[in-house]
């Protein structure tokens, strides 16, 4: 089935449900959205491709209209593609940008040269793929997005992010064995030899 979105084209749904699973590799307990008006609800717009036109859940900004997500991989991601259905009446984000493994930013970090952004259309049946530069988001153990501006409503809101890629198991440090001596070393018996020579005789 084909979709038309505001970028002009029409879209192919036939693959893209399969490939946006990445939701199910994020560290849901460390995730973070920063400005939500409901706390907890940024984390719902992850969900599967076929929940994705369902809008019981979504995130709303609360001060202004900007976002920012904090998402940890619970492994290492080759992040090829997004994909954002926003809100309806202006309230759809106007432009995103991206920063890798840049761990717990802030608004006061979101000033620095983002690793991609893109200006965002209307698509209101999440069809529309960003494609994303693989070369510089081929290593991504976090993932930070921040939305900013809309087309003029006080707020933002967001009810779908999609992520497309491959997931690899992040590189963990096993225990450290330790082997100790079963029987002193030599060194040990010659300084109890010599102490044994130094002891006062009565």
């Amino acid at each position: 089935m084909e979709h038309q979105c505001n970028c002009g084209n029409s879209h192919s749904t036939a693959e893209l449900g399969i490939q946006y699973n990445l939701f199910e590799k994020i560290d849901t307990i460390g995730a973070e959205c920063l400005n939500e008006s409901e706390e907890g609800a940024g984390i719902k717009v992850f969900k599967p491709w076929e929940e994705r036109l369902n809008h019981d859940k979504c995130v709303e900004s609360d001060v202004d209209d900007e976002l920012l997500f904090n998402i940890p991989f619970t492994g290492n991601v080759k992040l090829k593609g997004i994909i954002i259905i926003g809100g309806p009446d202006g309230s759809h984000p106007a432009r995103v940008k991206l920063f890798k493994n840049k761990e717990h930013m802030t608004f006061d970090d979101v000033g620095i040269t983002p690793d991609q952004e893109f200006e965002l259309v209307k698509d209101d049946h999440g069809v529309h793929e960003y494609p994303i530069k693989v070369v510089k988001f081929s290593s991504v153990h976090h993932l930070s997005l921040h939305f900013v501006g809309n087309s003029g409503s006080e707020t933002t809101r967001i009810y779908y992010i999609g992520l497309k890629g491959e997931w690899t198991p992040g590189h963990r440090h096993g225990v450290t064995i330790c082997n100790y001596e079963a029987f002193p070393m030599g060194s040990d018996n010659a300084l109890k030899d010599f102490n044994s020579l130094n002891r006062e005789v009565q």
